[in-house]
């Protein structure tokens, strides 16, 4: 299963996982079953509200899950329809927000559960 877990900062597992997936500047891809990651810049970061492109953003990468604090509606109903899931993460270490995962203590993003606007103060 591979993962991505927006982020601010490429610090590696020690990134602290950002609070929206349109607005964060690298997404780090975490693969669960070979512990391989890597980290790339948001493709369509600088996009209009309600115009994000998570496929683009994502810059060809296949990944199985978000693990985000916030995302778009607009965003969250794109990868749904793609098959990928949206975890909602505490603000921890993607290291720790994936031992969590792993124990199926993240819950998914609902369809109603996106945000209106990129500061909505998740």
């Amino acid at each position: 299963m591979k993962v991505c877990i927006p982020v601010k900062e490429n610090k590696g597992l020690e990134s602290i996982a950002y609070n929206h997936f349109g607005s964060a500047p690298f997404f780090l891809i975490y693969n669960l079953d070979n512990e391989e990651m890597k980290v790339i810049e948001n493709e369509d970061l600088h996009h209009a509200h309600g115009m994000c492109q998570p496929l683009k953003a994502l810059g060809g990468e296949s990944v199985d899950a978000i693990l985000v604090g916030g995302i778009g509606a607009g965003a969250l109903m794109k990868l749904s329809l793609q098959g990928i899931k949206a975890y909602r993460v505490a603000n921890e270490t993607v290291l720790k927000n994936i031992e969590l995962l792993k124990r199926n203590e993240l819950m998914l993003f609902g369809m109603n559960d996106g945000c209106s606007q990129h500061d909505c103060g998740h």
